[in-house]
């Protein structure tokens, strides 16, 4: 059986969409939950919606002194984290890659990329030690998959999947695993500012004829971050109904 109780899970990209999903579904199940964003006021109210187990810090991921004494206070406030889930991101600008804003580029990848880079560092050593612990990143179908305009943000979703793949061989030996998770399609606030005739093409795409929810993205992360996945390790995992495993003509 999935649980969380007496786990202490960190989550990044908290304050909306998949990040704030993924913490009301673990903290439902036990978790003590730290949450991580830029948006205070969101990571507020979550909080206070998820009761005494959650703790939240204001951060911009991309301030690599700033996550690493966010993830420190988190440690001290509510003990060794058992679970880290990397799911802050930026999509970036959308140019040719001639045309790509240097400074636009940078920014990318320093949310993207560097950040769990910089959080994985800062946590692996101590899940090295106690010998367990789970740490999941949020790719993206750009992971898999080329996207005209968009070079940034498909560098740092190549980039990040290699990432996982590395850290789970390195950390396997230590009972620590870690997992990308692949979002399709899903209802967050980026899609929901699409024009309905865009999403409804966007849908006629997936296999099941759908976008995807946040729940049900979170319902996945949540059992790559638990007990409930102790064999599973290295993996890319799309919750995208269908749309990466499929051709359709």
């Amino acid at each position: 059986m999935m649980e969380f109780t007496g786990h202490h899970i960190v989550i990044t990209g908290a304050s909306s969409g998949i990040g704030e999903a993924t913490a009301e579904h673990v903290a439902a199940l036990g978790a003590r939950v730290t949450l991580l964003a830029r948006r205070a006021d969101r990571l507020e109210a979550l909080a206070a919606r998820l009761g005494a187990p959650a703790q939240w810090q204001a951060v911009d991921v991309a301030d690599e002194d700033a996550l690493g004494a966010a993830l420190d206070a988190a440690v001290a406030q509510a003990g060794p984290i058992d679970g880290l889930f990397l799911n802050a991101g930026t999509g970036g600008t959308f140019a040719p890659a001639e045309a790509y804003p240097p400074d636009a580029f940078a920014r990318v990848l320093a949310v993207n990329l560097l950040a769990p880079f910089h959080a994985v560092a800062r946590v692996l050593p101590v899940m090295k030690a106690r010998r367990r612990g789970a740490i999941l990143v949020t790719g993206s179908l750009a992971s898999e998959r080329g996207m005209a305009n968009n070079v940034a943000y498909v560098a740092s979703k190549h980039a990040v999947l290699g990432l996982a793949r590395a850290i789970a061989l390195e950390a396997a030996p230590f009972g620590v695993r870690c997992n990308c998770v692949v979002p399709g399609f899903i209802e967050t606030e980026m899609l929901s500012g699409l024009p309905h005739d865009a999403l409804q093409q966007l849908a006629a795409k997936v296999p099941q004829g759908r976008t995807g929810s946040a729940q049900e993205l979170a319902a996945v992360a949540a059992f790559l971050l638990s007990d409930a996945a102790s064999h599973v390790t290295g993996q890319s995992i799309a919750v995208d109904g269908g749309l990466l495993g499929t051709l359709t003509v």
